[in-house]
């Protein structure tokens, strides 16, 4: 994978991923909405042995600009062999029970935008015939929880989103790859208490080039995730509703 796109460039895991990408010469774009953090995180790519890096500021909320950030991406890299989608907000449980305007945020940043942005990007990869597209989602979205239920709803509706781009995408030979990070220490859950199995960026970036490489269609990462969710799907719900998680 030589020409990747990176879009929501300045987070954390984007920028694991990123260097591990740079290591192999890969050419990029990055988007995010800070250009001077765009530029910081270029030049650390540059370093690393990226063979040329692009930067494009952007606001990804802002669904009607898509297409043109995306033409963008396309000139600057021309075909485009790898997608990656790495921007999302946590949001507050509390305030969204309060307000529905910070509902409606969440579910803007981590839902109806990247639908928008990845429609775009389907159509284009199903023309091609090619390419490789990856959505950092999250374990949240596997079932909800009193906690974080509308984060959780957002993720859990990208998630089947995903799955129906797979399989439409799937005849055309384009990989589409749902990425499901548990606990991550990062800036976004800084001011959360520590949790069990929680990993730095670089764990989530090595399970991803791995999960791209062999061509996977879901990874859960750290992999402790995947038997600690398979268990939490199938608690029957009049247990479910009486937990507190």
């Amino acid at each position: 994978m030589k020409k990747i796109a990176i879009f929501g460039a300045q987070s954390a895991i984007a920028v694991a991923c990123a260097r591990r990408f740079a290591a192999t010469g890969a050419e990029f774009i990055l988007v995010a909405r800070d250009g001077e953090k765009l530029s910081r995180v270029g030049a650390d790519l540059k370093a690393r042995g990226a063979a040329q890096v692009h930067e494009y500021s952007a606001d990804l909320s802002d669904c009607a600009k898509h297409q043109e950030v995306f033409s963008a991406a396309e000139k600057a890299l021309g075909n485009i062999e790898l997608v990656l989608l790495a921007y999302g907000i946590l949001g507050s449980q509390t305030e969204a029970q309060d307000s529905f305007a910070t509902t409606e945020e969440v579910l803007l940043v981590n839902l109806r935008s990247p639908i928008s942005l990845l429609s775009i990007i389907a159509n284009r990869f199903e023309a091609l015939r090619a390419g490789k597209i990856a959505v950092i989602s999250s374990v949240a979205g596997d079932r909800g929880k009193q906690s974080n239920y509308v984060y959780g709803a957002s993720k859990g509706g990208l998630n089947v989103f995903l799955e129906g781009l797979r399989n439409r995408l799937y005849p055309s030979g384009v990989q589409v790859l749902t990425i499901k990070p548990g606990f991550v220490d990062t800036p976004m859950t800084a001011h959360i208490e520590k949790k069990p199995f929680v990993v730095k960026p670089d764990v989530i970036a090595r399970d991803v080039q791995r999960a791209l490489d062999w061509n996977l269609n879901t990874v859960y990462t750290p992999c402790i995730w995947w038997p600690i969710m398979f268990i939490i799907r199938h608690i029957p719900e009049f247990i479910f509703k009486r937990l507190k998680l």
